[in-house]
């Protein structure tokens, strides 16, 4: 998994990274650090780069384009030094390797970390079900899906 970490957070994010045994870059190694959004979508889900970051755009840009690449982890916390939640931030990357390189957004403040997989649907949606009948699925703020009848 390659972590690409955006121009809102210290370049100590990728150092911090590497020491743990990941790759990572900073954007300011890649790109302009005038770089909007889009163009850093558009090289992470190129390169196959997990964007790090503390932009909530980028999720509303997965949402709108319902793309299943790059995977997002947003870090949400007053502090976002390395040293405030890194450990955090680092735990998830390793608990979720297999969501992110299938395509995820995750959210990770300091009380807890949320999972969404890719791509991002509304929060209620009819699933086809055996026998023909159709079901509604809303999530729950646990992720936990309750089913009822449509």
């Amino acid at each position: 998994m390659r972590i690409l970490v955006d121009m809102n957070l210290s370049p100590g994010w990728a150092t911090l990274l590497k020491e743990a045994g990941m790759e990572a870059v900073h954007w300011s190694e890649l790109g302009p650090a005038n770089a909007p959004d889009p163009v850093l979508l558009l090289h992470a889900a190129a390169k196959d780069f997990v964007i790090l970051t503390n932009d909530l755009d980028f999720g509303i840009a997965l949402a709108t384009a319902n793309r299943e690449k790059p995977s997002v982890v947003q870090v949400r916390s007053e502090d976002l030094r390395p040293v405030s939640i890194g450990n955090q931030v680092i735990q998830a990357l390793r608990q979720m390797r297999e969501e992110l390189e299938a395509g995820a957004l995750i959210t990770i403040d300091p009380r807890r970390t949320r999972l969404r997989l890719l791509p991002l649907r509304s929060r209620e949606q009819e699933l086809p079900w055996p026998g023909g009948k159709r079901f509604r699925s809303s999530h729950s703020s646990f992720g936990a899906h309750r089913l009822s009848s449509a």
